[in-house]
Parts: structure tokens; C-alpha cells; sequence
């Protein structure tokens, strides 16, 4: 079994327009004073990554691996969660989701724009020499997951149809391109758990760049047994996410508590440590499923500042990963194979 890369860091949650915050320079020394090794790049965020220019150019591409290398960093992935999740979407979301594109795109126009940014997060991965792109698939049915009112016979097939065809030709050149797309399977977009991923691999034919950004914050929300999830889907998880969480229902509030602010929620991000998952079991089984990419802290944290959580974050990860091994605890006891001793062991002979 090989090992497991990391700490690594994705940037997006400590992004501000004030030192160390404000810059690929500037952060990018913070996170590695931290002790990160890697960091996973927003691709919509200019302040860390020129998107048009790292699509394009392999030059300006090798210089941006060359000074992240001087920091002691390396870049892990690409991520194209905004534009993924704009990709898909139901009108009930276009409001709330302007942020996430230009001004004035709606309909087609913005999902033209959603397709070509995603190509773009190809391009640059392939010129950065990072091979998988997580991002939120978007949907068309996430506002029916409760089915009240009742849904006509068809609807969801009907909205996984759709999916597929915006996400097929992307996914080729994905795999044509030799990257993946590792869909953060996430509440508020139509694919957030096994099935629905399920689904959504039976309508792409399986296909090969259809992949899972692993993150048990939002499976243990969900009350979804996350730790079986790697055992069924292992082969699939082509990223991972270090992000904790918590669940306390009380006579007030359950699952549906979203109504809530954070902090009065049942379900809540916490920073590493101070959640519910049990991130041991879950590098022994990513690392028994033979995943050897990197753990990224994904910090969001109700409670704590992300100056502490990304200090706290690093060493946590460390501790995490396995160093695997390739000898048996116990061959002190053992020597070569005799079929003879063996079938007298048996009683064979």
C-alpha cells in the first residue's frame, strides 16, 4: 500500500483582501509556516490563480509550481466548485447564486459560462500537472428531497437525464485529458449521497472521470455511515477533504434544522478534533482502499476562529496519515513455505 499525501490546505475558507489573505505570495507563506505541504486552489479566485493564463499558458503554469516549490508547497488540485455548481440549476437558486457567476448570466448563457470555466480547470490541470478538479455537480431536484408534495412518476429521472447530458461532454474531455472530476457529494446539489451518485454513474454510463472528492463532514450530517461509504465506493474517491462535523439533535431542531444559524443548528462544521468523525477509521479504510492522493483541511467551524483552526489543522492531518507497511508484524515467527510441514501440520501426511 502506498501513502497517503499531506497536510494540505484548501484556500478558499481564509481568502481576504488583507494580509497574509490576499494573495498566492501571502498565503501561500502563511499556510506553509503552518506546516502545510499542499494546497488546493480555488480556481475562481484571482488572488491566488490566474484561471485564463493557467488554461493557456504551461509556461506561466511551471513558473506558478516554481514559486509555490520555494515556499515548500505544491499545488493538489484545481477546484471548480462554483462554476459546477452554477452548471445545473434550478431557477428556485438564481438569486441566491449570483455570486457564483458574472452579472446578468441566466439560462443557457450561464451555463455556458459554467462549461467553459470547467474546461478551463482541465487545461490548467493538465499545465499544473494536478489531475483531479473536485467540484458540486449543481441539479435541477435538490428543492424535492423531501418528497412532499408528492413527485409526478419521472421527475428525478427526468432531472438526472438533464445532468448527464450538461456533465457528459465534459467528463470525456476530462478523461480525454487524463483528470477526473471528484464530485463533492454535498446537500444543495442533486448529487449528495451513494445513491444519487449511483444514479448519476448509471446515466454517464459509468464513466471513468466521474469520480468522489470524499468529505465525512456532510455524510455525518446526513447520518449517512460514512465509514461504509469508502468501503463501497473506494475505487472512486479520488480526493479528500478533512473536514469534521457534528450532530446533536434536541427537542427543537433535527436534521432539518437549516432555518437556524449555524450555531444553533443540530448539524455543525466543527474544526479538526472537535467534531464526531472518526478520522482514524477513515485513513485506515481510504488507505486500505488504496487512496494515495492528498488530505486537504476544508475548514468551516461554527466555533473557532480559522487562524486556530488552520494552526490546529496541519498537525492533525500529520498524525493522520499512515505510513504504510510491507512487512507483516508477526514474520519474526514465520519462515519459507514446506508443503511437507504444512500437510503434517494438517494431518495430511
Amino acid at each position: 500500500m502506498a501513502k497517503m499525501k499531506g497536510p494540505a490546505v484548501f484556500l478558499a475558507q481564509f481568502m481576504r483582501d488583507e494580509e497574509p489573505y490576499d494573495s498566492i505570495d501571502n498565503i501561500g507563506r502563511w499556510v506553509a509556516d503552518l506546516g502545510y505541504t499542499g494546497i488546493q486552489i480555488p480556481g475562481w479566485d484571482s488572488r491566488v490563480i490566474d484561471i485564463d493564463r493557467a488554461a493557456e499558458s504551461k509556461t506561466y503554469c511551471d513558473e506558478y509550481r516554481g514559486k509555490l516549490k520555494e515556499m515548500g508547497l505544491e499545488p493538489t488540485e484545481v477546484a471548480g466548485y462554483l462554476a459546477g455548481q452554477v452548471l445545473a440549476m434550478h431557477p428556485a437558486y438564481e438569486i441566491l447564486f449570483e455570486g457564483f457567476h458574472p452579472p446578468g448570466l441566466k439560462g443557457e448563457a450561464r451555463t455556458e459560462w459554467a462549461s467553459g470555466e470547467l474546461v478551463k480547470c482541465i487545461r490548467a490541470s493538465v499545465n499544473l500537472g494536478t489531475e483531479v478538479i473536485p467540484v458540486l455537480s449543481g441539479g435541477f431536484a435538490w428543492q424535492m428531497v423531501y418528497p412532499w408534495p408528492q413527485r409526478p412518476d419521472g421527475l428525478i429521472d427526468e432531472a438526472f437525464v438533464e445532468l448527464a447530458r450538461l456533465w457528459r461532454p465534459l467528463l470525456d474531455q476530462a478523461r480525454d485529458s487524463g483528470t477526473v472530476f471528484a464530485y463533492e457529494l454535498h446537500p444543495g446539489s442533486d448529487l449528495y449521497d451513494g445513491a444519487t451518485f449511483e444514479m448519476f454513474l448509471e446515466r454517464t454510463d459509468n464513466h471513468p472521470a466521474a469520480c468522489i472528492n470524499y468529505d465525512p463532514s456532510h455524510f455525518l450530517m446526513q447520518q449517512l455511515d460514512y465509514l461504509a461509504f469508502i468501503e463501497l465506493y473506494g475505487d472512486r474517491i479520488r480526493g479528500f477533504h478533512v473536514k469534521d462535523a457534528e450532530f446533536r439533535p434536541s427537542g427543537r431542531v433535527g436534521v432539518y434544522g437549516g432555518y437556524q444559524p449555524w450555531s444553533d443548528r443540530a448539524a455543525r462544521f466543527r474544526s479538526l478534533g472537535d467534531g464526531q468523525v472518526d478520522f482514524s477509521r477513515v485513513f485506515t479504510l481510504l488507505t486500505e482502499a488504496g487512496y494515495t492522493s492528498w488530505a486537504v483541511l476544508e475548514w468551516e467551524c461554527c466555533v473557532k476562529s480559522p487562524e486556530q483552526g488552520a494552526a490546529e489543522g496541519a498537525p492533525f492531518i500529520a498524525r493522520h496519515l499512515i505510513d504504510t507497511t510491507d512487512v507483516a508484524f508477526d514474520d519474526f515467527a514465520g519462515g519459507q513455505e514446506d508443503v511437507d510441514a504444512n500437510r503434517r501440520i494438517l494431518g495430511l501426511s
